[in-house]
């Protein structure tokens, strides 16, 4: 995650998402564990297992969305040392490490079940667009995310960068725009990103964009997400 910006996700439950180091060509699963009430804090995760040596992973981010930075020790990891069998999807490492991060989460406020509203999804299996319009209907506002991003080099010597410009219009015809990364930090390993998701906090004044990245290494592709936030 880097400086201004968005991010996401819309499951009630206790499971997980985000941003990450390189791990061995495989694909984590994003998930959303929540908010706390007054929408100031958001707590994400991601999991999944490594491609080599079959061991579950997970990594339980939490971020203060006002400033788009993660609150002091907010990321944690964990990898397990027992290999797990084809067909399992690492979810246990995700949910060992929420016990770690309960001091956190009582500190923040975090409310699993507060998942914020889900404004946009990207379906697994859908042609990712680098410009999304949608409307909040409950709110009666209309949003337009175009997403910019470049790269350079190949292979494991690839880097990229990105920026979203995010136009909000409310029912009266105003319109603000938002600017969410920074088209000058490039990313060591990365050759390109997605929007995932897109959720309006429950306070209905901030982001969250979860943005998936896809990253190389000599084990081959990986998926890794991180998110931007914005306040409105």
């Amino acid at each position: 995650m880097h400086k201004k910006g968005f991010l996401a996700c819309v499951l009630a439950c206790v499971l997980a998402l985000s941003a990450s180091p390189l791990l061995a060509g495989d694909a984590a699963a994003f998930q959303n564990l929540g908010f706390s009430p007054d929408g100031r804090y958001f707590m994400f995760a991601q999991y999944g297992v490594r491609e080599s040596g079959s061991l579950p992973y997970a990594q339980i981010f939490t971020v203060d969305v006002p400033r788009n930075r993660f609150v002091p020790s907010g990321t944690r990891k964990s990898t397990a040392k027992t290999a797990v069998e084809p067909g399992i999807d690492g979810r246990g490492a995700l949910f060992n490490l929420l016990a770690e991060v309960l001091p956190l989460k009582r500190k923040y406020g975090i409310d699993h079940a507060l998942t914020g509203r889900l404004l946009y999804i990207l379906l697994d299996g859908a042609q990712p667009l680098a410009e999304l319009e949608f409307r909040d209907f409950q709110a009666d506002k209309k949003y337009k995310v175009v997403l910019n991003q470049s790269s350079a080099g190949s292979g494991t010597g690839v880097k990229s960068s990105f920026h979203l410009v995010i136009t909000v219009e409310d029912s009266s015809g105003g319109i603000r725009s938002y600017t969410a990364g920074d088209p000058d930090y490039w990313r060591e390993g990365v050759r390109g990103y997605r929007i995932r998701q897109i959720l309006l906090a429950p306070d209905g004044r901030s982001l969250v964009i979860a943005v998936e990245r896809a990253e190389e290494d000599p084990a081959g592709a990986s998926i890794r997400y991180m998110v931007e936030t914005l306040k409105l």
